[in-house]
């Protein structure tokens, strides 16, 4: 256990390498902090913090740069993450409250989340597994043709072509619809396959084969792989970060590229909590020079997906936590909303 003053001595290290991106030396440090000690005992608290692996010195003669296990003790003791500016949550608000629909939500975060923390953004949709139904929609483009148009309550729409193997009637098709939305309308995506498995029988044995069409075609739209899609953006605002990484940005561009990383990512976070991995933390070899901080996002109190950044390990941890904190709260009131 860091005493006190040495846990103050690590995170004006922290702070000062996050702004200045040059080494700390003892004398910087007593020059812009009141730590209330001699530049000596400074110097003794840095050798103390460089003996256990908080700091370590990139080369002779240099300060002191935060390590990974450095940036953790720092995160861990944080008292509370910055709080953004009145002007700043209202910026959000509005800027959000002009999404038109999911897919512009999520844009609208994933642009809103890298110019807040110039970082690389990343929303997850929400998944469909953990929304409820608002509406089924079914809509004749042909005698035998239909199309399927399932709306969730987080705002997602799905559209699906159905090609029955014969014409269905207009009648049957507003019968199937009001009977599908009654059994379905408000609940679980997870319960749709029970609550509709004997739904055919209700019709007549000529249609039950086009509902039964129907109905596969509205399951294997829950059951898809294609739920799990994100959404990236700001991947420039690592150049701005280039001796962040000074062998090679590469290993990050290309685990940006795999989604099933990213997804990965997203998943650490925990149902009602934030998740910061911190450089070796991360599982993925690719990003083990970058940090990620991730937290859920729902409406009612549940989450239905997650959104984070991913950047150097040097960054303003209270201010990237707060951001991200911040957006995925408004992005939940505008799903309760909709």
């Amino acid at each position: 256990m860091l005493s006190e003053r040495r846990l103050e001595v690590l995170r004006a290290i922290v702070q000062d390498y996050v702004g200045t991106e040059e080494p700390v030396g003892s004398k910087a440090l007593t020059e812009r902090h009141k730590l209330g000690v001699s530049p000596a005992t400074v110097r003794n608290d840095m050798a103390v913090l460089e003996d256990e692996g908080y700091i370590a010195q990139p080369h002779t003669s240099a300060g002191r740069i935060p390590t990974d296990k450095g940036y953790r003790l720092f995160v861990d003791k944080l008292a509370d993450v910055k709080p953004l500016s009145t002007p700043e949550r209202r910026a959000i608000q509005n800027f959000l409250d002009g999404a038109v629909d999911l897919d512009d939500v999520v844009a609208r975060t994933v642009r809103l989340l890298s110019t807040l923390t110039r970082q690389v953004a990343i929303v997850q949709y929400p998944s469909l597994t953990r929304s409820t139904v608002r509406h089924v929609e079914l809509l004749a483009l042909a005698p035998a043709r239909l199309m399927l148009v399932l709306i969730t309550d987080t705002g997602r729409v799905e559209q699906r072509l159905v090609d029955c193997q014969a014409p269905f009637a207009e009648a049957s098709l507003a019968d199937l619809r009001a009977r599908l939305n009654s059994r379905v309308v408000g609940r679980r995506f997870t319960d749709v396959p029970r609550l509709v498995q004997d739904l055919p029988e209700a019709f007549e044995p000529d249609d039950r084969t086009t509902v039964a069409t129907v109905l596969q075609t509205l399951l294997e739209t829950l059951a898809e792989e294609a739920e799990e899609r994100l959404m990236i953006g700001g991947t420039a605002n690592l150049t701005r970060s280039g001796h962040d990484f000074p062998l090679t940005i590469r290993p990050v561009l290309e685990a940006l590229e795999e989604q099933v990383v990213l997804l990965k990512l997203l998943g650490e976070a925990s149902e009602s909590g934030m998740a910061v991995r911190i450089g070796h933390e991360n599982a993925y070899e690719g990003l083990n020079s970058t940090s990620v901080v991730s937290v859920g996002y729902g409406s009612g109190g549940e989450t239905v997906a997650k959104l984070g950044v991913v950047g150097p390990t040097r960054m303003d941890y209270p201010g990237t936590m707060g951001a991200v904190r911040a957006v995925a709260r408004y992005v939940g009131q505008i799903l309760a909303e909709s």
